[in-house]
């Protein structure tokens, strides 16, 4: 799997790539939002893990122009130390898939990535089209 990770906090997002790596995941990080969304529109990532408190472009911002202007349907997972229900509606309804507050469990956040990844590659939808007695496997 592929991941962007914009995160600002150098320490943090070692320990992304310290954890994600192990698990054999590809990442790149942007320290940014004016980066972050330089990468998120010029690669195919599988999920990206996005941080509000960004220099440059804030995260509600990214993934607003990720979604309204790029027309990216890349899974976004905002992790964040805004806890507030507000922050969090505010969040999803930019569009946003996920929302974890800081501090977390790597566990936890791995497990949601997994999960949006596999909404977004509809790994869970049929293969198979059934139409009265015709079957058509897609």
């Amino acid at each position: 799997m592929r991941i962007l990770i914009i995160e600002d906090h150098s320490g943090l997002a070692q320990n992304l790539f310290d954890y994600f790596g192990r698990h054999g995941h590809t990442l790149d990080w942007a320290a940014d939002g004016i980066n972050g969304l330089h990468l998120a529109v010029t690669n195919k990532y599988d999920a990206i893990v996005l941080d509000l408190a960004l220099p440059g472009i804030d995260g509600i911002e990214v993934c607003r122009k990720l979604r309204q202007e790029a027309n990216q349907a890349t899974p976004v997972i905002m992790l964040t130390a805004r806890d507030t229900v507000d922050d969090r509606i505010k969040g999803l309804d930019i569009g946003a898939d996920d929302y974890l507050v800081k501090p977390f469990d790597l566990k936890e956040l791995d497990s949601r990535i997994r999960a949006l990844t596999r909404r977004s590659q509809n790994q869970w939808a049929s293969k198979t089209l059934v139409v009265g007695d015709l079957n058509f496997n897609t």
